[in-house]
C-alpha cells in the first residue's frame, strides 16, 4: 500500500466549479467544432444535466466515434462526446496534480514542463554522463511495448488506483470511464482520443518505472510513453536485464515488448529515440520522421505548422533540413 493517498473527494470532481473550470480549459483551442457549439447553445442546462447524473449516481459514459489516422503508422482514435470529454477534464484538473507527485523525473510523455524536446536533452545528458564526458563507451537498451493504449489491463489498472485513491465513489466514477471502452476484448485497452487515458497510462507504467529505478537500479533510465532506454557503460547488463523487463511488465501489468524494436546500440554509432538519431555531439532526423514532415506539410501548408516543424528542427543538428522546409513551403 502506497503512504500517498488522494485527498480529495468525489464532490470536489463533481462540482459545478470544477464543471465550469474544466469547461474552460476543454474549450480552448475548439470552439469553431460542431458539436462544441452544439453543446455549447445550452451550456448551463447541459452542465447542470451532467452535474446531476454524476450526483445521482446515474451517469453513463456514451459510445466513441472511431476514425482512423496515419501518424505516421495507421492509429484507430476513439472520440468520446464533448459531455464526455468535459468530465474527462474535470477529473484530469483533480487527479492530475496528486498523481504528478508520484511519478519519476525521467517519464517525459503527456506531463506539464515536459515533452520530447525534455526528453532528447535529458538522452544527451544522460549519454555524457555515463560515458565520463565522452571518454567511456556508452550502450543504450532501447525497447518499446507493443500495442500499449490496446493492451492496458482495465482490472489491473483499477487495482492501482485503488492503493492511491481511498474514495470509492471516485473509483466507481473512474471504472465507468476505462470500462466504457474495449477494442477486441472487454477489460482491455484504453482510448487514444481521451484526455484521461494520457493520465491513466502514466498511472499504469508508474509500476514500471518505479520497478526499473529500485529493483533494477537503473540510474539513467528515460521513458516516453511505450518507448524506453537505459544506458549503461556494460553492455552485457543491459543484456541481462532485457528478460527481468520482459517478466515484469507480462507478469504485473500484462504488457509485452515489441520484438522488433529491442535494441542495443552505442551513442558513438547513434542510437534512435523519439524521432532522432543519438550521438554524443549531435543529433539527426530520422529518415521516416524527415519524410512524415514532407507530407504533413504538403497535406497542410499553414504558417502554423511551418513554424511547429522549424521550432522542432531547432533542437537538432538540421540547419540544411530547417532551408529546405522553409524552401518547400514558399513553393507550396
Amino acid at each position: 500500500m502506497n503512504n500517498i493517498l488522494l485527498g480529495h473527494k468525489y464532490e470536489d470532481i463533481i462540482s459545478m466549479e470544477n464543471l465550469l473550470e474544466a469547461w474552460k480549459e476543454f474549450l480552448s483551442g475548439k470552439k469553431s467544432r460542431q458539436d462544441v457549439q452544439e453543446f455549447q447553445r445550452h451550456l448551463m442546462s447541459n452542465i447542470l444535466l451532467l452535474h446531476r447524473e454524476l450526483k445521482d449516481k446515474t451517469y453513463k459514459h456514451s459510445s466513441y466515434e472511431v476514425f482512423n489516422i496515419s501518424d505516421p503508422k495507421p492509429r484507430i482514435i476513439h472520440k468520446a462526446k464533448v459531455r464526455d470529454r468535459l468530465l474527462h477534464h474535470a477529473i484530469y484538473r483533480v487527479l492530475y496534480p496528486f498523481f504528478e507527485r508520484t511519478f519519476i523525473t525521467d517519464s517525459f510523455s503527456c506531463r506539464i514542463n515536459k515533452g520530447t524536446h525534455k526528453a532528447l536533452e535529458r538522452f544527451k545528458t544522460f549519454a555524457r554522463k555515463e560515458s565520463r564526458n565522452h571518454t567511456k563507451t556508452v550502450w543504450v537498451l532501447k525497447c518499446d511495448i507493443r500495442k500499449f493504449f490496446a493492451s492496458v489491463d482495465q482490472k489491473i489498472l483499477l487495482e492501482i488506483l485503488n492503493q492511491y485513491i481511498p474514495d470509492k465513489e471516485i473509483i466507481s466514477l473512474l471504472s465507468e470511464i476505462i470500462g466504457s471502452f474495449y477494442l477486441t476484448k472487454e477489460g482491455i485497452g484504453l482510448p487514444l482520443g481521451n484526455l484521461t487515458s494520457q493520465l491513466l497510462v502514466n498511472i499504469y507504467m508508474n509500476e514500471f518505472d518505479q520497478y526499473v529505478k529500485h529493483r533494477l537500479k537503473a540510474k539513467y533510465y528515460i521513458r516516453y510513453a511505450d518507448d524506453f532506454v537505459i544506458f549503461s557503460q556494460d553492455k552485457e547488463c543491459l543484456i541481462g536485464l532485457i528478460n527481468e523487463i520482459r517478466f515484469f511488465l507480462d507478469e504485473r501489468l500484462h504488457l509485452y515488448l515489441h520484438p522488433n524494436k529491442v535494441s542495443i546500440k552505442t551513442v558513438a554509432s547513434g542510437a534512435d529515440y523519439l524521432g532522432w538519431v543519438n550521438f554524443n555531439d549531435h543529433r539527426t532526423l530520422r529518415t521516416a520522421a524527415k519524410k512524415k514532415m514532407f507530407r504533413k506539410l504538403a497535406e497542410n501548408p499553414k504558417e502554423e505548422v511551418l513554424t511547429s516543424y522549424l521550432g522542432m528542427l531547432s533542437h537538432g543538428n538540421a540547419r540544411k533540413l530547417s532551408k529546405k522546409v522553409d524552401y518547400f513551403y514558399n513553393l507550396s
